[in-house]
This record gives C-alpha cells, structure tokens and sequence, in this order.
C-alpha cells in the first residue's frame, strides 16, 4: 500500500478500502470508518464528501479507532493527501483582511496565547507548506487544515470563531 487504508471496524478489521489519491467522495467506498492505517504521506480527511465538514490531519502511523484521530464520529467523507518541505505563514490578530498587528511563523507553535498573548487570529497567509490549526492548545480540539493561500477571515478556513490556541506544520515525518 502506498498511501492510506481506511476499515469499517476497529483495530484494522472487516471491509477496507485503500487510496492513493484525493478522493471527493469515499461514500461509495463504505459507510462507515472505525480504524486507518496511513502508509505514506499526510492526508487530511474531511467529515463529508467534496472536502466539507470537520477536517483531521494525519500523518504516518496506525488509528485502530476514530478517537485516535481526534474524530467525534465514524465518518470520512472525503480526503486530499499532502506534503511540503519549506513552510511560511504570517497571522493577523487584531482585524480581519489582514488588518493590524501580524506574526510571522516557520515553525509550530504550541500555545498561540503564550506565543503572543492573544488567541484570536481574524486572517492569515501561508506563503509556504500546509499547516494545521487547532482550536485549543498543544494540538487539541478541532482542526483546520491550511492549504497555501490567503485567508482574509477566520470562517475562510472553516471556524466559527477567530480563536486559535496552536498550529503546527503539516510534515509526512511527525
């Protein structure tokens, strides 16, 4: 296998289906997806079809059930894979549409208040790589992947609120 396998049951059983491409919609695939193993690359999995809903961002390694991955439910939708080598993105916390102060970033950030004392990020750039945000701190809580691109508000990449609490670089060796 080179890419990911998704299976029906836990710890790797019943019906699988293996992928090494995007795919927009995996529900003619299966229903349902309790355990995956990626093979190689990152691949971020979306909750719905055509990349919609709660993204997961997962790297190189065996989840033998969804709470693993930090999923809330048996379902994946849709998937992308991903990769990079240089990684570059500035955050704007004061205003949206890149408005007011703004930090650049080469490197993960595990607590974005202790960084710099705020939590609220209104819009961002990624110049270089993907990244992954994360609602709370150290790596927890919902996940928005970001793709090279500007992102003039925080429902740009998918939030309801503006409140980050870390991000990390999307890297296939974590």
């Amino acid at each position: 296998l080179n890419g990911i396998a998704f299976y029906e049951d836990r710890n790797f059983l019943g019906r699988h289906y293996e992928c090494s491409f995007d795919c927009p919609n995996l529900h003619s695939y299966f229903r349902h997806c309790n355990s995956i193993r990626v093979q190689s690359g990152c691949w971020v999995l979306y909750e719905r079809p055509n990349y919609m809903g709660y993204q997961y961002v997962l790297t190189k390694g065996e989840y033998p059930d969804y709470h693993h991955w930090m999923g809330s439910n048996s379902f994946i939708g849709s998937c992308r894979m991903h990769g990079g080598d240089s990684y570059r993105m500035r955050v704007v916390y004061e205003r949206p549409d890149f408005g007011g102060q703004m930090m650049e970033f080469m490197d993960d950030c595990p607590s974005v208040y202790d960084r710099f004392r705020y939590r609220d990020i209104h819009s961002c750039n990624v110049m270089d790589g993907y990244w992954t945000m994360y609602d709370q701190p150290n790596y927890r809580g919902r996940q928005y992947f970001m793709r090279p691109g500007e992102y003039r508000r925080f429902s740009d990449w998918g939030a309801i609120v503006p409140s980050v609490g870390s991000f990390r670089r999307v890297m296939d060796n974590l």
